[in-house]
């Protein structure tokens, strides 16, 4: 069985190409997802019994992550 190379989505959408506007508006979903993501990080730490920093630490380290490895071309 032929194993399947990893690739992540950011280094695929270099490659091809990707235009100036399609940048900018990832730009803004990345702001508007995240002004509703880090306030409800800090609410998720502090229901965990955990300081809120600890929740903002997750939330930031787990979305360079996810952005970097996942993602989509819509």
């Amino acid at each position: 069985m032929k194993s399947k190379e990893f690739t992540p989505k950011l280094f695929s959408l270099l490659r091809s190409g990707i235009s100036k506007k399609q940048i900018s508006k990832d730009i803004l979903s990345g702001v508007i997802v995240g002004i509703i993501a880090l306030p409800l990080a800090i609410a998720f730490a502090i229901a965990s019994g955990v300081s809120p920093e600890k929740g903002l630490i997750t939330a930031i380290i787990a979305g360079f992550i996810i952005s970097f490895m996942g993602g989509g071309r819509v």
